[in-house]
């Protein structure tokens, strides 16, 4: 049940991680400015290149760097529909330069994820004891965050990034379909 008290800012969550930081993404599609932005660019034809560094690293990077620096495990699982939304093009185009900063990245096409028990929203897990869930609006905007620490939701968190680990393709293996 949300509180209204707001919850720690999604930065300190991560600071204060010891072991472990895992995300799951459930959205073929988040909130995308179609006017102007790095999606626009994207469609435009704009792509990273992968030698120059300094061109596409950015303040995420360098949080994920210094986070996995001090030995936290980061993965992140994202289940997509097949074939991709365009939106999940953009995001697989770029996604190198999260493995380049240490964090690891797998894909699971959403047809395999169908036995599989999640929870209704994106989220991060930290350390297997705190939840950061990620709300969003029907069209992706966010809709804010909200932490638990309640052990059930927890362990259901746990279990289901596992399982979807389990089944994910590393993303230098996964192929656009």
């Amino acid at each position: 049940m949300p509180s209204n008290v707001p919850p720690p800012a999604f930065t300190d969550l991560l600071a204060s991680a010891a072991r472990s930081a895992v995300h799951l993404e459930l959205r073929d599609s988040y909130a995308v400015d179609y006017e102007s932005g790095p999606f626009t660019d994207w469609r435009r034809g704009f792509r990273h290149d992968e030698a120059d560094r300094a061109s596409w690293w950015r303040p995420w990077l360098s949080l994920v760097q210094e986070t996995t620096a001090r030995g936290v495990t980061m993965r992140r699982a994202r289940i997509v529909s097949e074939p991709v939304s365009e939106y999940t093009r953009f995001l697989h185009s770029f996604t190198f330069t999260n493995v380049a900063a240490g964090e690891q990245v797998s894909w699971l096409p959403r047809r395999r994820a169908s036995e599989l028990a999640l929870p209704g929203n994106d989220f991060w897990l930290f350390d297997d004891h705190t939840v950061y869930w990620n709300h969003f609006t029907g069209d992706g905007a966010s809709a804010g965050g909200e932490v638990s620490e309640d052990p059930a939701v927890a362990k259901l968190c746990a279990e289901a990034f596992e399982a979807v680990w389990a089944r994910a393709v590393p993303h230098d293996q996964y192929a656009i379909h």
